[in-house]
């Protein structure tokens, strides 16, 4: 048998941070809110107000008290959607050139560009 190569693969992912995107799969689906963080090797993105986890976090000196930490967990990227905030629609995002022959993402329900 031939030894497989056990580096990571680097995906190219739809989205970027500071995108407005829609949930379409799972839990939180409908919800919508701004990429904050892509975890390109794992083609996970962390979403602002989607996926909240809690963490009961121990205290760490004496006389401190303990807390109840939420933050966003991380969620696959084909769950979400590229959000139009102008027509309140989710749409697909497809690559085209602008004007000054720049290549740019465009919606395309809207035809609205990204960058």
């Amino acid at each position: 048998m031939a030894k497989t190569d056990s580096t990571p693969t680097r995906y190219k992912l739809h989205v970027k941070k500071g995108d407005t995107v829609q949930v379409i799969a799972g839990s939180d689906k409908g919800k919508v809110g701004e990429v904050l963080q892509t975890l390109p090797k794992t083609s996970k993105i962390v979403v602002k107000g989607v996926n909240i986890r809690t963490k009961h976090v121990k205290p760490q000196q004496e006389g401190e008290s303990g807390q109840i930490v939420s933050s966003e967990a991380p969620i696959h990227s084909s769950n979400v959607m590229l959000y139009s905030e102008k027509q309140k629609v989710a749409s697909r995002v497809c690559y085209t050139f602008d004007a000054d022959g720049r290549k740019v993402r465009m919606l395309k329900k809207t035809g609205e560009t990204i960058d």
